[in-house]
């Protein structure tokens, strides 16, 4: 049995309880931390809408008191946004899985924070790895995973093509959904339209595994303009303005283009004849062609490959991993 704590219920963190919960034989939840006091003292069971006594409670240090081996965090993407987080778990002994997207390859946002890191996960022997569908899996391990069938790689290219209609008002703004195209540009310029997170983080994690240096990433981030009108309960969109973000990241060595990702979210994609799905090329001997439609989805994709680390994680080595340092991860079915 393995004693787990979620920081963070949001819609992550929600899929993450029920999966806990899901496994009451190899897993007990002991505590979930919220960041928003009107949740404070109310049951799990009472969010999930399913049996389950234990408190929402804003005091980490009460939770991280129960000593649970694991803490998922499931609160923000930027790592200056989860460093008291991940501070407070390792000084408490516990292992950390947390789906921040800069935090599944730290050393491409934040070399200095990586390191120190490093430095208190190992001075407390825990282990502390960054999860999610992307990064952590579709453009990233899974791409690694693959060339392990290869004699040779030249080059890389992916794509993940995905329906954003799930999402919230948030996600929405981030992505530029809604806004006409010149707001769409001023937007990129000021930083506020950030598009996909992670691209740093996948390509130095692909590299990392392959022995390659890049020495020049470069990032585009393009509008997806829509010829039909398009609704979510969070956002309207007209002809001609903005329903996605088509986001491209390329990674280069010496000139050389070794590396392309590319990620366009948009609203109701099939309101104009596109289908999602996720794509990996590999250039080499032999090519390969993975081609999975639909779209894994994004959200259950990150709560169960986060849940599905869980039994890895307590055994792994101290320090900051990544997803290539651990064992191939799989299913962990409940015990019945």
């Amino acid at each position: 049995m393995i004693k787990v704590a979620v920081w963070g219920t949001g819609m992550m963190g929600q899929g993450l309880l029920g999966y806990i919960l899901d496994r009451p034989r190899q897993l007990e939840l002991v505590g979930a931390i919220v960041t928003n006091p009107a949740k404070e003292g109310r049951r799990v069971g009472e969010l999930l809408d399913r049996d389950c006594d234990v408190r929402m409670i804003t005091d980490a240090q009460a939770v991280l008191g129960q000593q649970p081996e694991v803490v998922c965090i499931c609160t923000q993407s930027n790592l200056s946004e989860v460093s008291d987080q991940i501070g407070a778990c390792v000084r408490a002994g516990s292992n950390v899985l947390c789906i921040a997207e800069k935090l599944a390859y730290p050393w491409a946002s934040d070399p200095d924070w990586a390191d120190r890191f490093e430095e208190l996960a190992v001075e407390h022997d825990v282990s502390v790895l960054g999860t999610g569908i992307n990064p952590g899996f579709i453009l990233d391990a899974l791409i690694v995973m693959w060339t392990s069938v290869c004699l040779r790689v030249d080059r890389i290219e992916a794509q993940r093509v995905n329906d954003l209609s799930p999402f919230g008002p948030t996600v929405m703004a981030s992505q530029g959904v809604g806004t006409t195209v010149a707001e769409f540009e001023v937007g990129v310029a000021d930083g506020t339209i950030v598009g996909h997170m992670g691209f740093p983080e996948s390509i130095n994690l692909i590299a990392d595994a392959l022995g390659w240096e890049i020495d020049d990433i470069r990032e585009t981030r393009e509008p997806i303009v829509t010829g039909v009108e398009r609704s979510t309960p969070h956002v309207h969109v007209n002809p001609g303005d903005v329903c996605g973000c088509r986001h491209i990241g390329r990674g280069y060595s010496k000139g050389e283009l070794k590396i392309e990702l590319v990620h366009p979210q948009q609203i109701h994609p099939g309101l104009e004849g596109v289908e999602t799905g996720d794509y990996i090329h590999i250039f080499g001997d032999p090519e390969v062609h993975m081609a999975n439609s639909p779209e894994i989805p994004g959200g259950k994709g990150t709560y169960a490959s986060t849940g599905n680390y869980i039994p890895l994680i307590v055994d792994a080595p101290a320090g900051i991993l990544t997803v290539t340092d651990l064992p191939v991860p799989r299913f962990w079915a409940p015990e019945a």
